[in-house]
């Protein structure tokens, strides 16, 4: 088996930068290897690529041979670019470890690396994970350079409690398992823990797989584990996404020197690289235009009135006119009326005809004139009803926004579907009332099961725009465990969203239902830890980043497998760019509400934080945020948990049940993690995405055997319950494994 080595230590390019940069490639240059089409600033040749004294952008093409594109002349082979979002997407070898028959041994470990070090390249923290597949198989991840925390390792075991635990598409820590990796990594080694092998089940599973992969393009099969598939179905290669970027200057640092400036086209604009002051910058085409904005005249005008992308951005057909960056409705010379949310009529042919008729037909014909020009005023009116009902519930705001972000579109439902799929919002299909509205169950014209919110009646204008913000929102956000928004209904005085239905309600209902639930710890974390992750996307990744301001366990809604979903924006705001930026009022829910906000009125990423503390208790305690029946120093879930922690008296609060079926030390970890959560400051508070990572660490623990009480009322607990088939069957043949918290966790070494 070769060698699955990439090594690009190689001496600097000569620096040629402020020439090079504003150099356009010739139309000898070629622009496609293979299946690979080859965009500028990238290029094979001398003269093809933009010179930046490093080889980010200088490519190789061996036509004569497999016809494959490569970074420059090493053996790193590009599956495909994007100019827009500045990312490469390359194949990454599969580190195998195998037990040799012939030896009894497990082969010897190779010293797998990687190295982009001396290119602008970084691994995508976000699209990228660390993932380990085989049985009994504990891999490491370790950097190369430093990061912005110090040198980074990390890993993650792979367990195989029995062949009939493993299942497709499960990448939980049963025959495979997944880990973040930091960002702004940009090399890195892969190594096995040779205590831990496949020697044992060498029968069942031979051979243990450790690589740095794109999280997308990787779906868990259990052959993967007891056959050789994982490296005959990929070759022993898949793909990594790497971000790029232009030089080592901010945008202001650059645009100083002209003749390296790298935004060439006319319509183009500068954005600073995600990683921070000296990591390079990147060029995008700006608002209605698209292209290659590293080409004089690459960003080229997009006609909304044509373009197939777009839903007819004009009410009346024929009325739109492309404009540079953008488009317009007029009516003709001939008619008046609003093209672009109304309607276009002849009202000089309209008024000829009313007066012929008359004075020909006396009395008749003026009652017919009568109820024209009434019929032509109550159009009017309506018209301008919508108009102002489509502008108060954010419609301008999320039209302007899907000009600006291509591609972004909706179902516009009218209020007669909406009115159909809900019986004429019949009392019998309301599943939920909040402080913003009132949610009923639907069924589309499709047959699709929906869930329809129907906003309250604003009395301010603050409250309108509840309404436009929620939605604005959530058209931004893409995440698996944040609530899908089919479309919306603006025209109507009473906004409505439409969302996809979620079967087994709130997490609220689940937790303080009746009859009493009974739910496993493990299930219990998990949704802890979707909910989390969901959160740590809102605060990190969004773009720009979104405060929740209203988490609690009424707003975690369940689908049909019980994952998380998080829902109900109309809280939310944008994350503050300015530290002088205050909200005016407080809103939210009392037992969740951040005691920091309150006092300061300032909203941030840690007030989620803390109302996300309070759904943990919840999940610990099966009891209410607030509950007015209790004394007064009882009332707030949140300051009777710090009182009896503060006492050593964490169990008396914790629910009965998971006591019975979980080991103490993982459950006080998890108490832990709600106290640093809770705290007064928010500055003391870990992050949404710390969060993630430690639930995410506290679940995998919970599954395993260290974890877990092992007695036969736990499997009488799970019998009929939703989660009973995600419980872990442990096998007697690993019962008494153990692993030390370090090997287990990520670690991160001092500088």
């Amino acid at each position: 088996m070769p060698l699955p080595l990439i090594i690009l230590a190689l001496s600097a390019w000569p620096a040629a930068a402020a020439a090079a940069a504003a150099m356009q490639p010739s139309d000898t240059c070629l622009r496609r290897c293979g299946d690979v089409e080859i965009p500028y600033p990238f290029g094979v040749g001398s003269g093809c690529h933009l010179e930046t004294g490093d080889w980010t952008f200088k490519m190789s093409c061996n036509r004569t041979d497999d016809g494959r594109l490569r970074v420059y002349n090493y053996e790193i082979e590009v599956v495909d670019f994007s100019v827009q979002r500045g990312q490469l997407r390359i194949y990454n070898s599969i580190n195998p470890w195998c037990y040799n028959a012939t030896t009894a041994a497990m082969n010897d470990q190779s010293n797998w690396w990687y190295d982009m070090s001396i290119t602008n390249f970084r691994i995508n923290d976000a699209l990228n994970r660390f993932t380990v597949v085989g049985c009994n198989s504990l891999a490491y991840i370790r950097s190369l350079n430093d990061t912005a925390d110090g040198r980074y390792m990390t890993g993650c075991m792979s367990m195989c409690p029995g062949a009939g635990q493993l299942q497709n598409g499960s990448c939980a820590g049963v025959g495979c398992c997944q880990t973040a990796i930091p960002s702004g990594l940009n090399a890195y080694n892969v190594s096995f823990e040779e205590k831990f092998n496949t020697s044992g089940i060498a029968g069942f599973s031979p051979c243990s797989y450790a690589v740095l992969l794109e999280t997308a393009e990787f779906d868990f099969r259990t052959t993967y584990v007891t056959t050789e598939e994982f490296m005959v179905a990929t070759g022993g290669q898949v793909p990594l996404v790497l971000d790029w970027a232009i030089g080592n200057k901010t945008c202001e640092e650059a645009k100083r020197n002209a003749s390296a400036y790298a935004c060439v086209s006319d319509n183009s604009e500068c954005v600073d690289s995600k990683y921070g002051r000296g990591r390079g910058y990147l060029c995008n085409c700006s608002a209605g235009y698209e292209g290659n904005p590293y080409l004089l005249d690459g960003c080229q005008d997009i006609n909304e009135c044509e373009d197939k992308r777009f839903r007819y951005p004009c009410s009346v057909p024929g009325t739109c006119a492309n404009t540079p960056g953008g488009f317009i409705c007029a009516c003709s010379d001939t008619t008046t009326g609003n093209a672009y949310n109304g309607t276009c009529w002849d009202t000089k042919s309209q008024l000829g005809w009313k007066i012929a008729i008359g004075v020909s037909t006396g009395v008749v014909v003026l009652i017919v004139a009568v109820s024209c020009v009434y019929m032509i005023h109550q159009k009017r009116r309506l018209a301008k009803i919508k108009r102002e009902h489509f502008r108060q519930h954010g419609g301008l705001l999320l039209f302007e926004e899907m000009k600006s972000r291509q591609g972004l579109s909706f179902t516009l439902f009218t209020q007669d579907e909406l009115e159909h799929a809900t019986n004429r919002f019949d009392e019998r299909n309301v599943i939920g009332r909040g402080g913003n509205g009132t949610v009923y169950k639907g069924t589309t014209k499709d047959n699709a099961v929906v869930a329809i919110k129907r906003c309250r009646l604003a009395a301010s204008e603050r409250q309108k725009k509840e309404f436009g913000k929620e939605m604005l929102i959530l058209s931004q956000i893409n995440h698996r465990n944040i609530v899908k928004l089919y479309g919306c209904c603006l025209e109507v005085e009473v906004p409505m969203l439409v969302y996809k239905y979620m079967p087994n309600g709130t997490l609220y209902r689940l937790i303080h239902g009746a009859p009493a639930p009974r739910i496993p710890f493990a299930a219990r974390v998990r949704i802890a830890h979707q909910t989390a992750e969901a959160l740590a996307y809102l605060h990190s990744w969004a773009s720009p980043p979104i405060i929740h301001g209203d988490v609690k366990t009424s707003n975690i809604l369940l689908d049909e497998d019980y994952t998380a979903k998080v829902s109900d924006f109309g809280a939310s705001t944008l994350a503050p760019t300015d530290a002088a930026q205050f909200v005016t009022f407080v809103q939210g829910t009392c037992g969740y509400l951040d005691p920091e906000y309150m006092r300061t009125c300032r909203l941030t990423d840690k007030s989620d934080v803390y109302s996300f503390g309070v759904v943990l208790l919840e999940l610990l305690t099966c009891r209410k945020a607030l509950n007015l029946e209790e004394l007064e120093e009882e009332k707030y879930l949140s300051s009777q948990f710090l009182l009896v922690v503060r006492e050593n008296r964490l169990e008396e609060i914790l629910d009965p049940q998971i006591k019975s079926e979980q080991n103490i030390e993982v459950l006080e970890q998890v108490g832990e993690l709600a106290k640093q959560c809770l705290e007064i400051s928010g500055d003391r508070r870990p992050s949404m995405r710390e969060v993630a990572e430690e639930l995410d660490r506290l679940s995998k623990l919970s599954q395993h055997p260290w974890g877990q009480h092992k007695s036969e009322e736990l499997v009488s607990l799970l019998d009929g319950s939703p989660f009973a088939d995600s419980e872990i069957e442990l096998s007697s043949s690993i019962r008494n494994v153990s692993i030390s918290d370090s090997a287990y966790l990520g670690i991160r070494s001092p500088r």
